[in-house]
């Protein structure tokens, strides 16, 4: 079950060129996006956004995986990530570690940050999913060490 649950959360994870910022602030994007989405969701489907600066903040369902993102690229115009690796890391979890690249309103320069998530997969479902700025905290979340 493993590699399945590793090839849902790869199914989900968008390609370098998809700005974040922009999908997830278009309404009918958004909506669009959810709405596909759903059937790999668990309807108790919850997630989180760790940093050192915001705290841990707890979202649910679809619409609060949204606003976590939205919440998470509220300073940035532009939010591009790209997968660097993912992880089986056993009892239904996998990490996803990757670089987020991010430029400010007004701002030419573009800023990246290496960060990590660690998904929950049961039975076919993505249950939980966790978003760390920090990837060793991810890391250790899943109980790896790097």
């Amino acid at each position: 079950m493993s590699q399945e649950n590793v090839e849902i959360v790869k199914g989900l994870l968008p390609g370098p060129e998809v700005d974040l910022a922009a999908l997830f602030r278009d309404d009918a994007a958004s909506s669009a996006l959810i709405k596909a989405v759903q059937p790999l969701f668990h309807p108790e489907f919850e997630c989180f956004a760790v940093s050192a600066v915001q705290g841990t903040k707890r979202y649910v369902g679809l619409e609060g995986f949204r606003a976590t993102w939205l919440d998470w690229m509220e300073p940035w115009e532009t939010y591009r990530n790209q997968v660097e690796d993912v992880i089986d890391a056993g009892d239904e979890m996998v990490v996803v570690l990757g670089r987020a690249f991010a430029r400010r309103s007004g701002s030419e320069a573009e800023v990246n940050n290496l960060g990590g998530a660690v998904w929950t997969v049961v039975d076919g479902r993505v249950m939980r999913a966790a978003f760390y700025a920090d990837p060793q905290e991810a890391l250790e979340a899943a109980g790896l060490r790097e």
